[in-house]
């Protein structure tokens, strides 16, 4: 994926995510073709790693293809390195990934250039576990002004994307939460149905029953009971993408994104896959074919760093908000800026424990 390929909103919601971002008849530029199927670049990240930690990369010359046929972004290019935060001495060896999403397989989805999921994913300097923070795509930031001239005004933070692509997400991330970006993923959450479907589906603990009338289902809509059930890859993403039947609408659609992550990556970890040679491809296959990421990041190389990560060592949190409200004609969210900023001071430090209690 190139600086001037987008990612897509799926979520048309009039009259704050129509083309115009923010009600000010400011409009992002044309979406350039995209190519298809971006998978999920966090779980190649932590799936190689558990590749390391089974052995199998002693065949290293097959990863090492792999990883050196995986697209580069430009991400930090653009980014004046004088407004960058400063790095903590007492957390170097840390690692803070920046992992932007979308769906571009979503039935809502529209034209338009925007992030759909923005996730900050905090790797301690001893890899002994990570921490995921996502923050709500409608939450309430100032965008610096980018490289165009658009941008130098407060918006939802995943304004960013449409008027300066990566390296203007990086800058209002960082400004947002203080903390410096080491390396960035693009995903595209529709690569859910290809990894779940290699795995022979996955184990979900559905929190409520509800209908999803944005279904993959030839029908378009798909009911889910509540209760422990396997999902195939598509009912998977039916179940990730929802938020309509929700009252808490995209909190319920992160949830279940960080449900989903956890799931796939349990079922990898256990389900002989590492250990079956054809499921295994099948598996790398569906999850590296297409990821995106910066270009100084070496997913095998940070696999050797993580081989001893599992996911009982994630821990997944959601940035501190104060809840919904509307600016002018838009549905937005206000982040708790005094909680949010002890949880990022904390990822900033390295500090575990300060980033779980903070993130409670």
């Amino acid at each position: 994926m190139s600086d001037r390929q987008q990612l897509t909103d799926p979520d048309p919601r009039p009259p704050a995510s129509d083309v115009d971002i923010d009600g000010t008849g400011e409009a992002p530029a044309p979406a350039p073709r995209r190519r298809r199927g971006r998978r999920i670049a966090l779980i190649v990240l932590l799936v190689v790693a558990l590749l390391a930690g089974g052995g199998v990369l002693a065949g290293g010359l097959y990863y090492r293809s792999v990883d050196s046929s995986i697209e580069r972004v430009e991400a930090f290019d653009d980014v004046p390195q004088e407004s960058r935060p400063e790095a903590v001495p007492a957390a170097e060896g840390a690692m803070n990934i920046m992992i932007l999403g979308s769906d571009s397989r979503d039935q809502e989805n529209s034209a338009g250039s925007r992030s759909d999921t923005l996730i900050l994913a905090h790797l301690t300097k001893d890899r002994s576990s990570a921490q995921l923070i996502s923050i709500p795509r409608d939450t309430w930031v100032h965008v610096p002004r980018s490289k165009s001239g658009q941008g130098g005004r407060d918006a939802k933070i995943n304004a960013a994307y449409a008027w300066g692509g990566v390296p203007l997400m990086v800058q209002t991330v960082e400004e947002f939460t203080g903390v410096r970006i080491d390396h960035v993923t693009m995903v595209d959450f529709a690569g859910f149905k290809e990894i779940v479907d290699a795995l022979g589906g996955v184990e979900i603990d559905v929190e409520k029953s509800f209908t999803t009338k944005y279904s993959l289902d030839k029908s378009g809509s798909r009911t889910f009971v509540a209760g422990r059930q396997t999902l195939d890859g598509a009912a998977a993403l039916d179940y990730a993408r929802e938020r309509h039947a929700f009252a808490d609408g995209d909190f319920a659609r992160i949830r279940h994104q960080q449900q989903v992550i956890k799931a796939i990556l349990d079922k990898a970890a256990s389900g002989g896959v590492l250990t079956n040679p054809g499921k295994l491809n099948s598996f790398v296959k569906a999850s590296a074919n297409a990821v995106a990421v910066d270009k100084s990041l070496s997913l095998v190389d940070l696999a050797m760093k993580l081989r001893h990560l599992r996911s009982e060592n994630l821990e997944f949190f959601t940035c501190p908000s104060k809840g919904t409200g509307r600016v002018g004609s838009e549905s937005v969210v206000f982040a708790d800026k005094a909680r949010a900023r002890t949880l990022f001071d904390a990822v900033r430090r390295d500090s575990v424990p300060e980033i779980v209690a903070a993130g409670k």
